[in-house]
């Protein structure tokens, strides 16, 4: 990079001797001599240069690299309170184009900061060495184009942490309209989320024409001063070689070349600054998350069979003590409140109650995705917070109410929970899942590629895929959270059998909206507001629990309650 800089710092003083002793004196092979070196140069300065901007671009691409690493791996072990605050868009545009900004700012430093600092300096040295007028000349005009620099740096700062939060906007309307597509279809809502759509991009637009507009006004300025210098060293230049011959015009046309190397340099200097302050507001998104403190952390002391064996009747064992539960920022709004039950090893407890009772709430406590702000929820007789959290989870195997499947084969989203699972492992869970007929029954069976979000199976197949990738999990405890509403009386049926015949000896939570899904667990229990109604077996909430007996009448009535 030096050697570069070295290169053209010389090659105007060389003009120089072209000029004085060359042109004016008539010294043709002097012409040809300084000319060849001066090629020479050029040659070498270019490899210089090719060779510093490939080493930037491995600095800075490295850089991004482990930075969008560090990132998702953050994202990753963020707590859903976490992300509960910062939108999926958001996240998505600091992975992406944040990121992207920061690493074309690391390229900018190395690239350019170091070349540009030798550049400035030399020249200024280099232009002091044709004449210190040349230098004074320079150095008057310094002062006006920092005054510049940092008048333009000020007033866009802040506009280009507005211009990241608009395009958050934009990302965030992209991917909801995108993953919502069939419902805008079916409303026929697509010139209302193209309405959405047009005013966050006009907004971006706006704040990107603010800092545009702003930005337009430093090159000219920096050119200003750059040709008013120019016409001070000609006019300066001029006088004194009339007058005393101390310059040469070799000086003047040298000087000349030297006052652009350094205003060419600050010019570059300010562009720096400006990448800069946009990667700063970049670097603080990213940082946010970064510096996320972890809210879901480890216990202190990790669990161990070799300091605690367990029985086999604990192993699996779930129990609520006292617990109270509010999500994050509504303490005072209790979605559970004092709950007390134990689930022993091998017992199916089901939970049933009306929209919005807890339901959801009570099963994710369980893993620790969120924790309790009164009580304890032990696991193995074990209070889930002094567990590590790999040693809980891996415990565990959960089915949530939205069916998540990847952009891989069916086969793929089977074995996801478990990579070192065999093809029969596979098969194994996919039988007991009810989704070998329809798998095997496709053109490529486990094979089949999966559309993006699984649009390309039915509910209840994609319910049924991901209730195979968590029997394929080894695990003690199975949660199902509404996982079984897409199916049929018929299937439903068959699938829990399955399940109770095949792993007898695993602890089940079945989250249901139909008792004829649960009615045959050993216990059922009965959520009303977040308190415990009632609980026990189906044939004992139909002879003590009021709220029970009123969803199976309203559902007998229906015709949606099975033998």
């Amino acid at each position: 990079m030096v050697g570069e800089v070295a290169m053209d710092l010389i090659q105007p003083d060389m003009m120089a001797d072209i000029v004085d002793k060359g042109v004016l004196q008539g010294d043709f092979s002097l012409i040809v001599n300084v000319g060849v070196r001066m090629i020479l140069m050029v040659i070498i300065g270019g490899i210089f240069g090719i060779l510093c901007g490939v080493f930037a671009n491995i600095a800075a691409q490295g850089f991004g690299n482990d930075l969008r690493k560090d990132l998702f791996g953050k994202i990753m072990h963020l707590s859903f309170q976490q992300t509960d605050k910062i939108s999926t868009g958001s996240l998505v545009t600091r992975l992406t184009n944040d990121v992207t900004q920061v690493q074309n700012m690391v390229m900018m430093l190395v690239r350019g900061f170091v070349r540009n600092t030798v550049m400035f300096i030399g020249g200024i040295f280099m232009l002091y060495r044709q004449s210190p007028r040349f230098a004074l000349i320079a150095a008057c005009g310094l002062p006006f184009v920092v005054i510049a620099v940092t008048f333009f740096l000020r007033k866009t700062s802040p506009l280009f942490a507005r211009v990241q939060r608009k395009l958050d906007g934009i990302n965030h309307i992209m991917q909801e309209t995108v993953a919502g597509a069939r419902v805008v279809k079916a409303y026929v809502k697509e010139e209302y989320e193209l309405g959405r759509f047009d005013d966050a991009n006009d907004e971006l637009c706006t704040e990107n024409l603010r800092v545009q507009s702003l930005l337009a006004f430093m090159s000219p300025c920096m050119n200003i001063v750059l040709n008013l210098c120019v016409v001070a060293v000609i006019i300066v230049g001029g006088f004194t070689v009339k007058t005393d011959g101390g310059i040469t015009p070799g000086n003047i046309m040298a000087a000349i070349t030297y006052l652009a190397q350094i205003l060419h340099g600050i010019t570059f200097m300010a562009n720096i600054f400006q990448t800069f302050s946009r990667a700063k507001a970049s670097a603080d998104r990213i940082n946010e998350v970064l510096r996320s403190p972890d809210i879901i952390t480890d216990g202190a002391q990790t669990p161990n069979p070799a300091t605690k064996p367990l029985s086999v009747q604990e192993r699996g064992t779930v129990e609520f003590r006292a617990v109270s539960f509010a999500y994050p920022g509504s303490e005072d709004h209790k979605v559970l409140e004092n709950l007390s039950f134990k689930v022993e090893q091998g017992q199916t407890l089901a939970i049933i109650g009306s929209t919005g009772s807890g339901k959801s709430s009570l099963v994710h406590l369980i893993p620790r995705f969120y924790d309790v702000i009164e009580g304890e929820v032990l696991v193995d007789g074990i209070n889930v917070k002094d567990y590590n959290l790999k040693d809980l989870r891996d415990k565990i195997a959960i089915v949530l109410q939205k069916a998540e499947l990847y952009s891989r084969s069916i086969e793929e989203n089977i074995r996801w929970s478990r990579k070192d699972a065999d093809p029969l492992d596979i098969k194994k869970a996919a039988q007991i899942a009810h989704a070998d007929d329809f798998i095997c029954s496709k053109s490529y069976g486990y094979y089949t590629p999966v559309s993006e979000g699984g649009h390309s199976l039915s509910g209840g197949q994609k319910q049924r895929i991901s209730i195979a990738r968590a029997i394929l999990k080894e695990h003690e405890i199975l949660i199902l959270d509404d996982s079984t509403s897409a199916l049929d009386l018929k299937t439903e049926a068959s699938l829990y059998q399955a399940l109770n015949k095949e792993h007898p000896n695993v602890t089940k939570i079945i989250i249901a909206q139909r008792i004829s899904s649960i009615r045959n667990a050993d216990r059922i229990l009965v959520l009303d507001n977040g308190t415990v109604s009632a609980i026990g077996t189906h044939e004992e909430l139909l002879a003590q629990s009021e709220i029970y007996k009123d969803i199976y009448n309203s559902q007998l009535k229906e015709g949606g309650i099975g033998k």
